[in-house]
């Protein structure tokens, strides 16, 4: 197994066993051997919008700003915001790659490029991430809790939430309707 997992997907197998994760699509962010991190990709938060997260946040929201909604990222740190964008905005010293034309910045002048005309030319927005400790997720795949996937831009910036976790399935050549669940992870 790829020892680092930074800029991969995580695909939830069936037998997940945990209601939160249930058919969710990670891209992990940082993996290192004493923590991992990520952002799920496909669960938008039920009337959170881009434009009401900013005003919320007290950001002038310029009129053409996109209606996106906000993801929920996973269950740890749900009040913390987090912005995944094209490498075309970057955020000098304090911008980190997490794959290949995808970063992350450290504050939160994202946020107000996000909010103005002149936006990362594409981005996703999360609530929250998932989180694991040492070994923690290197156990969960050992569980077949989940299955590794290839890093795609067209799912992590596509907005049809419904259907990326067939479609990262699909990458990887696995039938989502072949999958059984079996046992718990």
């Amino acid at each position: 197994m790829d020892t680092d997992l930074t800029g991969k997907l995580l695909i939830a197998m069936p037998s997940i066993g945990d209601d939160r994760f249930s058919r969710s699509v990670i891209l992990v962010c940082a993996h290192a051997a004493d923590y991992a991190m990520g952002l799920v990709i496909n669960k938008p938060i039920d009337d959170l919008t881009l434009p009401s997260l900013l005003t919320q946040l007290d950001i002038d929201v310029a009129d053409s700003v996109e209606d996106a909604f906000v993801l929920d990222g996973g269950p740890v740190g749900a009040d913390r915001g987090l912005v995944l964008h094209t490498d075309d905005f970057q955020c000098e010293g304090a911008t980190m790659d997490v794959m290949d034309g995808v970063c992350m910045p450290a504050t939160r002048d994202v946020l107000h490029a996000m909010a103005s005309t002149a936006p990362p030319e594409q981005f996703v927005i999360a609530l929250g991430y998932s989180g694991w400790g040492p070994g923690q997720l290197e156990m969960e795949l050992g569980a077949n809790a989940w299955i590794i996937g290839a890093p795609d831009r067209a799912i992590l910036f596509g907005d049809d939430h419904v259907d990326k976790w067939t479609r990262a399935l699909e990458l990887i050549g696995v039938e989502s309707g072949r999958l059984q669940a079996s046992g718990r992870a």
